[in-house]
């Protein structure tokens, strides 16, 4: 199947019908000019016949993946705006469709307009069918309470967040800082999407498939049937605590396998890192009180396995140079874009001590990171560790997702 669609992907739409998108009281008329697959071509991935109806979808991020979605959305003829806090880049992106700090070479879609630097006011979040999330997780907490008091209650949009991570400080999944600001309402209809999606190769229509849950199986489907595209499937679940667990632990463990490739060595050693990296992140999961089975989906191996061999992987990227001996300061300051395994290891740390679960990878890169360990002591303290059971699941699980199940209303 993936031949065929490989195969396909020359045939490109040479016009589609005009569009006119609202953009600062002005009206943009025009045709898409990106590359762009015919959906006729791919009648054997059963591509519904009804394609569901457009939405306004409004983007907060205009960032690397932020806009990269922007884009995907756009060109599936959903009218999308994209929330930027620079006024520079809110002037220059209307003016070019092109993003002056990420993927600088692609044309965007013509149907997305940039708004900002002031946040979205009340009377255009009323007019959004969806709320897209594309910030880091440090930030979601301050973002959602500006914001709240702007949601329509009586009518609120599918929010859906793309961020992977742990907030440092309170340890908090996403979905708890939705809750903490937001109500459990609102919480409990939110919305994740995680998997193995470069932003790079979405924007060039490279296949991708992703991970999209909910504890309302409803809302699920809806970003599923919004985002879906033959180029861009979507599995949907009703796990978003192990999604997102799993979208926020293999960034470490991408840290993890650049700081080895880094060091010099081999395929033995990546396969090694990754396999047992999964393992440790189903333990840890698992704990926590997520389906085990999360971790064997698109969010759980398949983002990790992505991550972690990849020079494009912003943490694999922190690794490597890691390994080569640059200290972490100037590698943050020199990366170009968040690293979110580097923050995330802070939460996750308190987390493993707090539930007494093994994890020497994820403790080994906490104190490579944080407590000045010599990277070549804590590999000879890894590799000297006696002989262990290869897989194994915590007799006792599920204390942190029963708390924050409570939180939301939804006592088990």
């Amino acid at each position: 199947m993936l031949r065929y669609i490989a195969a396909r992907r020359n045939n490109i739409v040479k016009s589609r019908p005009a569009s006119v998108v609202l953009c600062s009281h002005h009206i943009l008329r025009s045709t898409h000019s990106t590359t762009s697959l015919s959906a006729a071509k791919f009648t054997m991935l059963s591509v519904p016949s009804t394609p569901p109806p457009k939405s306004k979808i409004l983007v907060f991020g205009a960032g690397n993946f932020g806009s990269c979605l922007a884009d995907h959305l756009g060109n599936s003829d959903h009218e999308v705006f994209m929330w930027s806090r620079e006024a520079r880049f809110v002037e220059y992106f209307n003016k070019t469709h092109r993003n002056p700090d990420y993927l600088k070479d692609h044309e965007f879609s013509t149907n997305i307009c940039v708004v900002g630097p002031e946040i979205p006011s009340k009377e255009m979040m009323k007019q959004m069918d969806v709320l897209l999330f594309a910030i880091p997780t440090q930030a979601v907490r301050e973002t959602l309470i500006k914001l709240q008091h702007s949601f329509d209650r009586a009518n609120l949009p599918l929010m859906i967040f793309v961020n992977k991570g742990i907030e440092t400080g309170t340890q908090a999944l996403t979905l708890e800082i939705i809750a903490d600001t937001c109500g459990s309402e609102i919480a409990r209809a939110a919305t994740f999407i995680s998997g193995p999606s470069f932003a790079k190769e979405i924007v060039c229509r490279q296949p991708t498939s992703v991970s999209v849950a909910s504890l309302t199986e409803s809302q699920a489907k809806k970003a599923s049937e919004i985002f879906h595209e033959p180029w861009f499937r979507c599995y949907t679940g009703s796990d978003p605590i192990g999604l997102e667990l799993a979208g926020a632990l293999k960034n470490v463990y991408a840290i993890a396998t650049g700081l080895a490739d880094g060091l010099g060595f081999e395929n033995n050693t990546r396969a090694g890192l990754i396999t047992r990296g999964l393992a440790e992140m189903t333990r840890i999961g698992t704990a926590y009180g997520a389906s085990p089975l999360t971790f064997l989906g698109l969010a759980g191996v398949g983002d990790l396995f992505l991550t972690c061999s990849s020079p494009t992987s912003r943490n694999y990227t922190v690794g490597y140079r890691l390994g080569k001996g640059e200290p972490l300061e100037d590698i943050i300051k020199t990366l170009g874009s968040v690293a979110e395994g580097v923050t995330t290891v802070k939460g996750l740390k308190k987390i493993i001590d707090e539930m007494q679960v093994s994890a020497p990878l994820a403790n080994g890169i906490y104190s490579l990171l944080y407590e000045g360990k010599d990277l070549h002591e804590g590999i000879q303290e890894l590799m000297c560790r006696p002989p262990s059971r290869e897989l194994d699941l915590p007799e006792k699980a599920g204390e942190p997702a029963k708390r924050l199940m409570h939180k939301l209303g939804l006592d088990v």
